[in-house]
């Protein structure tokens, strides 16, 4: 017992440990009552079910149902993407360059000949698809499946030479092969890579490099990591393809003289090409379930629901907007994404609204929902730089100048407060941290704040679609908007 308690005192200790067992007793009883609650159901269900077979409970119901399993395979399909789900749309306009590339690994793969590329294209051209599929084809293949070794490497990740050989010995799987040593130094790691690779020949299992964001590589210190690849891939040692994924049309410029004399200067050039109508296949490809849907009733009446949903002139319309904004089919999946999460078995189908949704969602312009969020000052001052823009016709204007615009609208409205000139700055300040606004001059201007010399970063029309949802706008506000110059 304790001393405390002995004097007539409750320690903080004894206090802690009553409460810890009265909290356990009440947990107790709880867990009692809910097992008997949960028996009591239990014994319910089984003479409510008796006679009637094995029920399904309501979540077993839901997935097994096949709008959920629709909504299952569909949001599978988005996010693999087209790899396995569009078939001979996978290549759609580059099937030379399909032909090449495979032709390219399958003679590293059988012949033992070292080869390097590189691919170049902008960005959603399929550069990367187009890789894969032929990594795939060529595994498709019995006698190369086995023997063939792969290297992702991505810019992004490996940031220096001493990262990416420390990933390439780990998906090489070559960390043991030498007992638990453990290499302390960049130049022990590059050096046991090499002795790996020269120590081959051609026999030897080939090894597919694969870089991607091939110019980042090629800022790394002395090129180190692109110079020894590229000296393998040119030399008869172990076969290896070395292929290199870039947005840059001038990334050869970007090589050292000794590493652009050791590439083949081998490029396969990808352009989107894709037409809009190529454009609705991959969409039709994206949301149709193929034969191994294990309903096909359901399945047959879901791909007429999605033929349907292509003649409409709203989805063709969306549709349209985005192969024009871009013609990337990931962005394509992610407009897919909305619409599917979207079915349930209250709404069975897509619907057309959860489309125009989805596109206003990723399309919702963030300038334009910051106007929201300012104040009613805040907002006279963006219209007074608007009309100060529309009068100097985009030439530059400064603090006193949107000033003497907002003191001649406030003085003109007898229902608008007037502010202080010292309030006034300080929003406007707020505005430039916002970066709504940009100072011309730059930061390191000796120009007296009120003075120096700024510049709008929206567009008019953002200002317009941002005051007519923000909420509880003045009248006047609106309409000394809607004017085109100041009186």
């Amino acid at each position: 017992m304790c001393i405390d308690k002995l004097a007539g005192n409750i320690c903080l200790g004894c206090q802690l440990v009553n409460i810890s067992s009265t909290l356990k007793i009440k947990l107790q009883d709880t867990m009692t009552k809910n097992r008997r609650k949960s028996k009591g159901q239990t014994a319910q269900d089984v003479s409510s079910t008796a006679g009637k077979g094995p029920q399904l409970s309501t979540r077993d119901t839901s997935i097994k149902s096949p709008i959920g399993l629709c909504q299952a395979v569909l949001r599978k399909q988005l996010t693999e993407g087209l790899m396995t789900q569009c078939g001979a749309h996978v290549r759609m306009g580059a099937d030379q360059e399909h032909r090449q590339m495979l032709d390219l690994l399958r003679r590293t793969a059988t012949s033992g000949e070292s080869n390097s590329v590189l691919v170049i294209g902008p960005r959603g051209s399929g550069k990367t698809r187009l890789i894969r599929t032929a990594i795939a084809d060529l595994l498709s293949e019995d006698q190369i499946r086995d023997s063939l070794l792969q290297v992702h490497l991505n810019g992004l990740l490996q940031t220096d030479d001493r990262i990416a050989l420390t990933e390439i010995t780990r998906q090489l799987k070559l960390e043991n092969t030498i007992g638990d040593k453990v290499f302390g130094s960049f130049s022990e790691t590059l050096q046991f890579l090499l002795e790996a690779l020269k120590s081959g020949d051609q026999s030897s299992k080939p090894i597919i490099f694969v870089l991607d964001e091939f110019d980042l590589f090629a800022h790394h210190k002395n090129q180190t990591l692109l110079y020894n690849l590229f000296d393998v891939a040119q030399s008869a040692q172990a076969p290896i393809c070395v292929v290199g994924i870039t947005c840059r049309l001038d990334v050869i410029e970007l090589l050292e003289k000794r590493v652009k004399s050791r590439f083949s200067h081998r490029q396969i050039h990808l352009f989107n090409s894709q037409t809009f109508q190529d454009f609705i296949v991959i969409f039709k490809n994206l949301l149709q379930l193929d034969a191994k849907f294990p309903d096909q009733t359901f399945s047959g009446s879901w791909n007429h629901h999605i033929e349907q949903l292509t003649t409409d002139p709203t989805v063709l319309d969306v549709l349209r907007q985005q192969f024009e904004f871009t013609k990337d089919v990931r962005a394509l999946q992610q407009l897919l994404m909305y619409p599917v999460c979207q079915l349930s078995e209250m709404s069975p189908t897509l619907s057309v609204s959860s489309f125009v949704e989805s596109r206003k969602m990723l399309t919702m312009d963030s300038k334009s929902a910051m106007l929201h969020g300012v104040s009613i000052l805040e907002l006279c001052l963006i219209i007074a730089m608007k009309h100060l823009t529309e009068i100097y016709e985009g030439e530059p204007f400064n603090f006193e100048m949107v000033y003497s615009e907002y003191s001649k609208f406030a003085q003109r409205k007898s229902s608008m407060q007037v502010f202080e000139k010292a309030v006034v700055l300080k929003a406007f300040e707020h505005l430039l941290h916002l970066e709504l606004v940009k100072t011309v001059d730059g930061a390191g201007s000796r120009v007296q704040k009120e003075y120096r010399l700024m510049q709008m970063l929206i567009h008019g029309s953002q200002i317009t679609e941002a005051l007519q949802k923000y909420p509880q706008c003045p009248t006047d506000v609106r309409q000394w908007a809607a004017s085109s110059l100041t009186s």
